[in-house]
């Protein structure tokens, strides 16, 4: 017997249990520092709510007109980059950010008493910037703006909203008072502004932790805890005049907020990748098509060993993955879970590196001692991920538990209804379809009636029902949008999926 560490074989925990561990053990930390950093600047308007504070008026255009001029440059730069690659979310988040910043630089400019007496300009593009920057990101709600099309629309955008900035700040230097000096802050006007701008925010922070729930991944948690300096930044912008301290540390939350966000952003853009933590729309499919990106280069390690090792397995073991996270976001699985799933199924046969390659790719069929080495697999995986490390304790079971059946008749420990949870069947149920459709060195792959006439018949039996219905319907929705692949000849014999 392998020696099997920290596993409790007399009571299985729950896949609900399985996430709380890992959510305490794992992300409750990250999401805690994540908390820490996002309530700061709550903390500190909070603190000096009520001071006053007078600053020169060189100051406020230094320090925000040419600081945002900078910022405003940087913003176009991405949008070029990202329009030359034909990617519309970094081309989105690039003109969101140049209006921003633009209208930010012109609020520093103008400044009364020092390159220009007093204006309206000055209020309006101070009180504009976080809610126009808001509504143009919320924009990715709109599927059309993330495809390729959709970067000359913002591009026009782009285009109009700083020719706008630019024909204010010309008003600002020749007609002063042709811009009224609105909104007051406070005013009804301001207060609507406030909750269209907080909703945008709202909105764009609750994606951002999504796509972290997904990926794990600091820089995505990042962009969350910059929208939130964004969100807190328009309340004293809204209602607060300069002479109060914290209409200052507006400013200020808005230039790092949008540094916060930009920053990542970027990054993603140097490794090729499309940004995703404003949108929200990353599926669980996305992280096993780029498990490197999104996973860790732990995963990817472990796969590119496996396909040395046999390619096959590594090709069952991605097609495995995709379908449990498809089946999984079919049964309304939380994000932590998929991504649970998307990890396990990429490495549910890992232990398969144990197995001597006389076995393995046997071009026949294997006899029982054969079979009893090969049947060895979940257990040398789990070890395998325990000795490793980095591997939670719900990814190991997925692994060791692969090949349990409802009824008591699976290995290696024979778990039964009670002790095997979703995530496990979930995983079984497109372990077994995908074994039975693939060519195998000894026999020819099914057709897709026969292993789902199979998968039905064993349903309530060795396999979960939902899990088994759930994959129908994912596979019914492939087939309507594109032609299943030439049928591939099947023999319809019951030979074990391994």
């Amino acid at each position: 017997m392998v020696f099997l560490p920290d596993l409790n074989f007399s009571q299985p925990r729950s896949d609900e249990c399985a996430v709380r561990i890992e959510l305490r053990e794992r992300m409750l930390p990250t999401l805690a520092a994540g908390a820490v950093l996002a309530a700061l600047p709550l903390a500190l308007v909070h603190r000096v709510w009520s001071q006053k504070v007078y600053f020169d008026g060189w100051i406020h255009l230094v320090g925000v007109g040419v600081t945002a001029g900078l910022a405003t440059a940087a913003a176009v730069a991405l949008t070029i980059a990202g329009a030359r690659r034909g990617d519309p979310r970094t081309v989105l988040v690039g003109t969101a950010f140049s209006i921003m910043a633009a209208l930010l630089a012109l609020h520093g400019l103008a400044t009364p008493s020092v390159l220009l007496g007093s204006n309206g300009v000055v209020a309006f593009s101070g009180a504009a910037t976080l809610p126009v920057g808001g509504a143009i990101l919320a924009l990715t709600a709109l599927p059309a703006l993330r495809r390729p099309e959709g970067v000359r629309p913002l591009l026009v955008v782009q285009a109009v909203g700083l020719l706008i900035i630019v024909g204010l700040g010309i008003s600002a230097f020749l007609v002063p008072s042709m811009v009224p000096s609105v909104p007051r802050p406070g005013s009804t006007v301001a207060l609507v502004a406030l909750a269209a701008g907080l909703a945008f925010y709202v909105l764009l922070a609750t994606r951002a932790l999504r796509t972290f729930m997904l990926t794990h991944r600091w820089s995505d948690l990042l962009v969350g805890v910059g929208v939130v300096w964004l969100g807190v930044a328009i309340v004293p912008t809204l209602t607060q005049n300069y002479w109060m301290l914290t209409w200052w540390l507006g400013h200020l939350f808005e230039l790092v907020g949008i540094v916060m966000v930009a920053t990542p952003v970027a990054l993603d853009f140097t490794r090729t990748a499309q940004s995703r933590p404003l949108m929200g729309d990353l599926k669980a499919a996305e992280l096993v098509a780029s498990e490197e990106a999104f996973l860790g280069s732990h995963v990817r390690a472990l796969t590119v060993r496996l396909a040395e090792k046999d390619e096959y397995t590594e090709e069952h073991t991605r097609r495995v993955a995709l379908r449990a996270v498809q089946v999984g976001e079919e049964l309304g699985l939380p994000r932590a879970r998929l991504r649970v799933l998307a990890i396990g199924g990429l490495v549910h046969d890992i232990g398969k590196l144990a197995v001597p390659d006389s076995i393995l790719k046997k071009p026949t069929q294997l006899d029982d001692d054969e079979y009893k080495v090969i049947k060895r697999h979940p257990e040398h995986g789990y070890r395998l991920l325990y000795e490793l490390g980095g591997f939670s304790d719900a990814v190991r079971r997925l692994v060791l538990d692969h090949h349990e059946r409802l009824d008591g008749t699976g290995y290696p420990r024979g778990l039964g209804d009670d002790d095997l949870d979703l995530d496990t069947r979930i995983l079984t149920v497109c372990d077994v379809y995908d074994a039975l459709r693939s060519n195998r060195v000894y026999r020819s792959a099914w057709t897709y009636e026969d292993a789902i006439g199979l998968l039905r018949r064993e349903s309530g039996i060795a396999f979960d029902p939902r899990c088994v219905d759930a994959l129908e319907r994912v596979l019914a929705r492939e087939h309507e949008t594109a032609a299943e692949p030439a049928a591939r000849t099947a023999t319809f014999s019951p030979v074990p999926a391994f």
